[in-house]
């Protein structure tokens, strides 16, 4: 029997429909029974319906009725009729109305639920995956959904409208260094080799420019096989750009001018334009990281000159190792117990610091408490060179290393953002954080190697030194931060293949090592390369952000659990034998290291 195909959907009807017939597909999400009158909440992707069997429908249609649990998947026909004013609900889009139900089909029956589907689901999140089907029925993931669709369709209707083609770049490629481990997918044909899920679009983005594409754009699926947390999963999308015949800022302008279209567009949202720039070395000096929560000020401040008036040794030792000595004050907070201090000490000390000491600002212009014994009879001095005022706490992080002081204290400012309710989370603060290093030493190996990747542009004003000096060199890069999050990253590209191989030979990349990793690229830039740059977006994080969340699983469909697990399908999962075999692959149990 043909079933009753839908002529509205559950969140279309309002009061000028009455009298109208209608039919509605849905499942059941609410059924209450109310002195032989059935009132039930019909729910589809659209919104709720209430619909009625009233007391006086026949046998079979009551019998039907009587039968219906949650999230039986129905159709329903009848007419549409307004609602008495006492029971006109304003929370519903449908609130005025419901439908009197002429006739019921039960479309598919449900077994027992493993968990209630409400306004959002508050089951174990390994639960909620493994019954993902169910999970999106949820209000909340429907509206997560739509606003990753909306997001995605703003973005390529603002970049066409830019000029940009979408372009598609391969899924299997051959592996080269990113950053993160490769997925390997071996090949049938060519026994013992392998291709490799890309990391990021990067190569073929520039070899599209080299193509002559001018202006290229896709929302990028990437692959990194690396430990998944809050805001990373082993697959997940990027917005992903290239230009040519730019300079940074025009990069940074039509990212910035994409970023504010899609939260108008999608949230109507204005942001705050236009969006702040900040060097890299700042960022780390007042904030202790490269993508600085701006949402709050109490930004760090050098107490090293401080220091020399004081007799606290700590201090002294890493000021003459030539390291550093950050101070942070925490407006109105001397009431902090010595708990609360050693709490925000213990995150100091996850980031390398050895310790963190304190003291606070009293009445009259007094220090009290922690190291302020030290510094007795400067503190005028150092009150009035911090900004501190009477009740506030002031922390203090010494190191030899500077980069361990500014990250331990600046992870205890981004702790105290979020105790004191300073990152609202409806606020979205952007930031471009500009000239990072272009080379990075690794102590280890007793060699250069690049921040970033190979192929950044070094700034023009240390062209003539980089060989010779390679730890000041900037390079032509630039990250999106927002609330605490890189959102984005990019860069100017080398376009010179002589300047690409002064780049290689500073990382200590041979000519035959990088024709190896990078030879078709190499191969490629021989034939009139354009000057081009472009960035990469985080499209997951980005909807993350939009959509309230700290993670996101949250707003991507079908996500891995934070093992690299999905619940749902239970992959990754053993392959049959007839399969390895056809690959060439025999797995090998680890010894024990035992």
């Amino acid at each position: 029997m043909a079933y009753l195909k839908r002529t509205a959907n559950c969140g279309q009807l309002r009061a000028s429909d009455a009298g109208k017939t209608v039919t509605l597909n849905g499942w059941v999400h609410r059924k209450r029974d109310h002195g032989g009158i059935s009132f039930i909440n019909l729910r589809d992707r659209h919104g709720v319906t209430q619909v009625v069997v009233d007391s006086d429908a026949g046998a079979a249609l009551r019998a039907a009725a009587d039968e219906l649990k949650s999230e039986y998947c129905v159709a329903v026909r009848g007419t549409v009729r307004p609602r008495p004013d006492s029971m006109v609900n304003p929370n519903m889009d449908t609130g005025a109305i419901e439908l009197k139900i002429e006739e019921l089909q039960i479309l598919s029956r449900c077994e027992t639920l493993p968990f209630v589907i409400d306004e959002k689901v508050d089951a174990k999140e390994d639960l909620r995956l493994k019954h993902r089907y169910l999970d999106m029925r949820s209000a909340s993931m429907q509206r997560k959904l739509r606003l990753r669709h909306e997001a995605a369709l703003a973005v390529r209707n603002f970049m066409a409208s830019k000029g940009f083609y979408e372009i598609e770049t391969p899924t299997l490629i051959k592996t080269t260094p990113e950053g993160a481990r490769d997925f390997l997918v071996p090949s049938r044909v060519n026994p013992g080799k392998f291709y490799a899920l890309p990391q990021s679009p990067q190569l073929f983005k520039q070899i599209l420019m080299v193509g002559g594409f001018d202006r290229y754009f896709q929302l990028a699926r990437c692959y990194r096989d690396e430990d998944a947390r809050g805001d990373r999963q082993l697959e997940f999308t990027q917005i992903d750009l290239e230009m040519s015949f730019v300079e940074r800022d025009d990069v940074l302008s039509l990212v910035e001018e994409m970023v504010v279209d899609l939260f108008r567009k999608t949230m109507g949202v204005e942001l705050e334009t236009p969006f702040a720039r900040i060097a890299y070395d700042d960022a780390i000096e007042l904030y202790g990281t490269d993508k600085p929560d701006l949402r709050f000020g109490m930004a760090m401040q050098d107490f090293a000159a401080l220091s020399g008036a004081g007799t606290f040794q700590a201090f002294h030792d890493a000021v003459a190792a030539g390291g550093a000595v950050k101070a942070l004050v925490v407006p109105g907070k001397a009431d902090y117990s010595r708990k609360q201090i050693e709490e925000l000490e213990a995150q100091a000390k996850v980031y390398g610091a050895k310790g963190m000491a304190f003291m606070k600002a009293g009445a009259g212009g007094s220090l009290e408490g922690g190291v302020s014994k030290f510094f007795a009879g400067q503190e005028k001095t150092i009150l009035d060179r911090l900004g501190a005022k009477e009740g506030d706490l002031v922390l203090l992080v010494a190191d030899p290393k500077k980069s361990v002081a500014c990250a331990s204290l600046g992870a205890v400012r981004s702790k105290l953002g979020a105790e004191l309710g300073l990152c609202d989370p409806k606020t979205f603060k952007f930031a471009w954080v500009i000239d990072f290093p272009m080379f990075e030493w690794n102590e280890d190996e007793r060699k250069w190697d690049p921040a970033h990747h190979m192929f950044t542009m070094p700034q023009e004003r240390f062209h003539a030194t980089m060989e010779k000096d390679p730890g000041p060199v900037k390079g032509d890069l630039y990250d999106l931060v927002m609330n605490g999050y890189e959102m984005a990253s990019g860069s100017i590209r080398i376009h010179d293949p002589e300047l690409q191989k002064r780049v290689f030979n500073i990382v200590g990349f041979s000519e035959e090592e990088a024709m190896n990793k990078f030879g078709f690229l190499v191969e490629a830039f021989k034939y009139g390369p354009p000057p081009h740059g472009g960035a990469a977006l985080g499209f997951d994080r980005l909807v993350m952000l939009m959509a309230g969340e700290s993670t996101i699983r949250e707003v991507i469909p079908f996500p891995k659990n934070t093992f690299g697990i999905s619940p749902l399908d239970e992959c990754p999962s053993p392959a049959e034998a007839e399969q390895l075999d056809d690959l060439h692959i025999r797995i090998v149990e680890k010894a024990d290291s035992n």
